[in-house]
């Protein structure tokens, strides 16, 4: 059976076939629907709105994240994606999803031990066993596209070996499809958020993620870099095929998603400061974006240092740096003159053409954006991102009437992903950073 088959393996934990994926992904609405006419039901026979409201979002989150899960894949990849912007959701909204969120970014059913079996043989030859002096059948954490189990190399180092879930190419192409024809369901997890670019940029990577070899390059790229670093570790890389990533363990104490849900505050402004000055290190140091920016990524150390892990996403950026466009447009704004903002903005094509867009209808649009960028350090929190989100989805000029005229060009799409769904984890971390001190270290164009 061929790595791609779209049925899998039994025991693989995909459902065997694409009708089942299908119908699995196509009862999402069709339990919603019932859901709120059952909602309707007891709303007239006495139920307080508000009880029937919270319990229709409790279980359509149940059923949404459940179903994501169980799918991986690309169903799982988007739900990951979808997780870091958590934190601009309305409260009431954020309550009933938070629980189901944070599940998704750190657990997926598991594959059997014959099927891993039958992927390692596959990969690495009948005789794998022998580079291993101890391989865990019981996988330690479960994944979109793999999972991953530990082990001791032959040469005595603690290893954590990657196994893609057979199927996984088929299973991504087919759930996507459905996900961008199921968008506006899933628009519920983050209003005013459109959901199709972000559908379409994922497909585009799908290929890339797939393959460990590219992700085993980028690894090592960053393994390099950082290799001495004081405050980030990432693993190294050991061996790999195309679908096996075998990379030295790391001990964590708990993942960046769990430091979001207990954390003290003290820990949420160290590892968030850390977290971001690696996320915007990446393109200046090693030239490549880590473009996976969702908390199950990175691991909370014992000798607290923050570990990364998970390289399949990446920006392979041109001239190897961020653009320094960027760098300089946010200066124009953080120094109040929107005219040159302006300017820039059509000039790079970042407004659409025939824009009616002045000086200050952009100052009023960007300048909350701006904020974290003005002052030494900058307070994180729920309610600035959801404040940000409600006002540029608002149905006047200064919103929606801005955003509209705004356009992104294709190859800053990725790039805007990760630095929204940065600002989104700082978001939920809550954390106090020196975001300005981290631009001028690490943003070109910025400091000058």
């Amino acid at each position: 059976m061929s790595a791609d088959d779209p049925h899998g393996d039994a025991g693989s934990g995909f459902p065997r076939g694409a009708f089942a994926r299908t119908a699995r992904l196509a009862s999402l609405p069709i339990g919603f629907a019932g859901r709120t006419t059952l909602g309707m039901g007891r709303r007239l026979a006495g139920a307080p709105a508000n009880a029937v409201v919270n319990e229709v979002q409790q279980r359509t989150a149940e059923q949404i994240f459940s179903v994501l899960g169980e799918l991986k894949g690309g169903a799982m990849k988007f739900g990951q994606a979808m997780s870091v912007f958590e934190s601009a959701m309305p409260d009431e909204l954020a309550g009933p999803y938070r629980e189901a969120l944070t599940k998704l970014q750190d657990s997926a059913p598991p594959m059997s031990p014959p099927t891993v079996h039958r992927v390692m043989a596959r990969e690495l030859g009948s005789s794998w066993r022998d580079s291993f002096i101890r391989f865990d059948d019981v996988p330690a954490y479960a994944a979109s596209i793999g999972q991953v189990h530990r082990g001791r190399w032959h040469d005595g180092r603690e290893v954590a070996i990657k196994v893609q879930y057979p199927g996984a190419a088929k299973a991504l192409e087919s759930d996507l499809r459905q996900i961008a024809r199921l968008s506006r369901l899933f628009g519920v997890l983050a209003p005013g958020l459109d959901i199709k670019p972000l559908v379409t940029e994922l497909q585009d990577r799908i290929m890339e993620e797939l393959d460990y070899a590219l992700e085993a390059e980028a690894q090592a790229a960053f393994a390099a870099e950082f290799s001495d670093d004081e405050h980030v570790v990432v693993p190294e890389v050991v061996d790999h095929t195309g679908r096996v990533l075998v990379t030295t363990w790391l001990d964590s104490i708990c993942s960046l998603a769990a430091l979001i849900d207990s954390g003290s505050q003290a820990d949420r402004d160290k590892f968030g400061e850390i977290y971001v000055r690696f996320m915007f290190a990446g393109p200046s140091r090693v030239g490549l974006l880590h473009a996976d920016p969702h908390p199950g990524n990175f691991r909370i150390l014992a000798d607290g240092r923050l570990g990364v892990v998970d390289y399949g996403a990446v920006a392979r950026l041109p001239g190897g740096t961020l653009p320094p466009v960027v760098g300089r447009l946010l200066r124009h704004a953080v120094d109040d003159d929107y005219d040159a903002v302006v300017e820039g903005l059509r000039a790079e094509g970042f407004l659409r053409r025939g824009a009616r867009v002045d000086a200050d209808l952009m100052r009023a649009y960007l300048g909350p954006f701006v904020e974290p960028a003005r002052s030494p350090t900058f307070a994180f929190s729920r309610q600035w991102m959801r404040e940000q989100a409600a006002r540029v989805s608002r149905p006047d000029r200064e919103g929606m009437g801005t955003a509209m005229q705004i356009n992104l060009p294709p190859s800053y799409l990725l790039i805007h992903r990760v630095w929204v769904g940065g600002i989104g984890v700082l978001s939920q971390l809550e954390a106090t950073a020196p975001f300005r001190d981290v631009l001028a270290d690490s943003l070109p164009g910025f400091a000058d």
